[in-house]
């Protein structure tokens, strides 16, 4: 049957590109099967998960565990590192073949350069780095209910679209957009790492999981370009993402910012450990590079204590900390957004109250 993406009957399934490095699975893959699982089961479809590389039948499994049904593997060495031109030639094949409805891909460095192509090929849309993902349409109202301004009661919505609605940050983060793709399918987005979160693991739904090889058909003209090294570089990483302690700062230091900043870092220490973050003001004006950066158009994060230090709270830095298991606010403006969300909020000045939190931290754990 010929491939013709504005046939959208044809297309069926939720499907997610599934990123490997070296043989290993990228966390942002288990990220974005488990929300794939929440709309497959909203749309009443089956959850795939599309593996491309070299010997990499033996990690597809591990999807299943975390809510993929069936894993497609596309196994050839010339796939064993990354290139744009293999993987997207592949991953077109595999998709006009099989025409799946919804495909996600992960919005990380390699994502982000595949995914545009992709859609390019496929004759369809991409919504770059959504943070928020729907199909039902009363799930989609509950979203809006909670984190938009959105009269939702009185606004009327076409109940039986059943597009995906992709929701990410426009204008600087100012403003946050859903879109659909409505006339051409597959519905494609590259979803921000860490935005989505993890499912446990279910070793029966791994052992369940079907695996379909699917045969790489790979000339030597379908490649123009050739890794011949892999150079790694040595630096530091600001893994907010991954931290269980977040420590932020943001324009509430701005009268001393070596002196606020010293102290965020003092209070990591004395949490034994932890990541130092920053508000949009603070990235803008310079005090702390762009990869410290939390918030819809920073980094989404979930840790277990998350630590806002002179940050008032605008809806981007909350869409991106809310999430957190433990949030303590500092802040000397009681009316501040930032203690709407804060399980402990503090009213004073963060200069004076940090050292305080400081000594109090370290006399618990003397006394221990």
């Amino acid at each position: 049957m010929a491939y013709d993406s504005s046939k959208i009957e044809e297309f069926k399934d939720i499907w997610v590109f599934c990123e490997q490095r070296e043989g290993k699975l990228m966390n942002t893959d288990f990220e974005l099967i488990s929300e794939g699982r929440k709309l497959a089961d909203q749309r009443g479809s089956k959850l795939v998960g599309l593996l491309l590389g070299d010997n990499v039948e033996g990690i597809a499994k591990e999807l299943g565990g975390y809510g993929a049904d069936k894993v497609i593997v596309c196994d050839d060495p010339a796939l064993k590192t990354y290139t744009t031109d293999a993987y997207t030639k592949v991953i077109a094949d595999v998709v006009m073949e099989k025409k799946p409805e919804v495909f996600l891909i992960g919005a990380t460095n390699i994502g982000r350069d595949l995914g545009p192509r992709c859609a390019a090929r496929l004759h369809t849309g991409l919504t770059a780095d959504c943070t928020h993902l729907d199909i039902d349409m009363e799930t989609y109202k509950n979203f809006l209910r909670e984190a938009s301004t959105v009269d939702v009661d009185n606004t009327k919505f076409d109940e039986s679209d059943v597009n995906l609605k992709m929701t990410r940050p426009a204008f600087g983060g100012h403003l946050m957009a859903t879109i659909i793709c409505p006339r051409f399918r597959p519905c494609m987005s590259t979803v921000r790492p860490g935005v989505m979160k993890k499912a446990a693991f279910d070793q029966a739904k791994a052992d369940a999981c079907e695996i379909e090889k699917y045969e790489v058909k790979l000339e030597s003209s379908d490649l123009r370009t050739k890794v011949v090294d892999i150079v790694k570089e040595t630096r530091k990483i600001v893994d907010l993402v991954g931290a269980e302690i977040i420590v932020s700062v943001g324009n509430g230091i701005s009268k001393d910012t070596k002196k606020g900043i010293e102290l965020a870092e003092q209070l990591i220490e004395a949490f034994g450990g932890g990541v130092l973050g920053g508000s949009r003001v603070a990235i803008d004006e310079g005090w702390l590079s762009a990869d410290h950066q939390v918030g819809q158009t920073g980094k989404t994060v979930h840790p277990k204590i998350y630590v806002a230090l002179g940050i008032s709270g605008a809806i981007q830095h909350k869409a991106g900390m809310q999430d957190s298991e433990l949030i303590i606010a500092v802040n000397d403006n009681a009316d501040a957004p930032i203690f709407e969300v804060a399980d402990y909020g503090i009213v004073g000045d963060l200069f004076a109250v940090v050292p305080e939190l400081i000594a109090a931290i370290n006399a618990e754990k003397a006394a221990k």
